[in-house]
């Protein structure tokens, strides 16, 4: 089948894994400047999650707000201003790639690809795009944050093959399966892979598909084994 895009979630799969004790550490940074208990900050980040990955409470300082209220909290701005600079700083740690992610990407546009990521993020991954080197390499993304939906509803992943100018039968979908992306890609169309990384076992995901039993990749250079161009054809006559 030809491969005119390839399509990567970011968390997990572009990024390295993110293990909890992580994400407890950094719900703690943004936690003490509220004055609210870390593990019930946690818990109120954790079961606000759909919430905040489809931009219902707003940026992240309206969303803070509102998450500090239903904490028992009422912060003022001074405090408010510092546990979303906390969070940034946090979630900005989260943003570095892994090690082959540019050159498979730059192999990837190299041989004529388009590229594109689709993320169920918040708001933190929307504000900082621009600046991350990843912006360069990718043609089109799609962050839920932005499009009010979550994986695994079609209508985003059909939108990530429309910017790429593609159909989803053209395209690979490559992801460690959080939020069930990976059946959501396949029922549209898409050829799905699993990234089961060796720090896969360890990451915290939301919704992860552990029971996924499609094609699975061990690292992300394997993509590339999966587009190589066919050989040319030399006519007899």
């Amino acid at each position: 089948m030809p491969t005119t895009a390839v399509i990567f979630d970011f968390f997990g799969t572009l990024t390295p894994s993110t293990p909890t004790h992580v994400w407890d550490d950094h719900a703690a940074r943004s936690a003490a400047p509220l004055g609210i208990p870390a593990r019930t900050w946690r818990t109120a980040l954790d079961t606000s999650f759909p919430e905040r990955a489809t931009g219902s409470l707003g940026d992240l300082a309206a969303t803070f707000r509102t998450l500090a209220l239903r904490s028992g909290a009422e912060p003022d701005d001074e405090a408010l201003e510092a546990a979303c600079t906390a969070r940034l700083a946090a979630q900005r740690e989260l943003f570095g790639l892994r090690d082959d992610v540019v050159p498979t990407l730059t192999a990837l546009r190299a041989q004529g690809l388009r590229v594109g990521v689709l993320s169920d993020c918040t708001a933190e991954l929307a504000q900082t795009w621009s600046q991350l080197p990843l912006a360069e390499l990718v043609d089109a993304r799609v962050l839920s944050c932005e499009e009010g939906r979550r994986k695994p509803d079609p209508e985003l992943f059909h939108l990530i093959a429309r910017r790429l100018d593609a159909v989803p039968q053209d395209c690979l979908y490559i992801g460690d399966g959080g939020g069930h992306e990976l059946t959501g890609a396949s029922n549209c169309g898409m050829r799905a892979f699993m990234l089961r990384a060796t720090d896969w076992a360890g990451n915290d995901a939301h919704a992860r598909e552990d029971d996924w039993s499609g094609p699975y990749l061990s690292t992300l250079t394997d993509v590339l084994t999966l587009v190589k161009p066919s050989p040319a054809v030399t006519d007899p006559a």
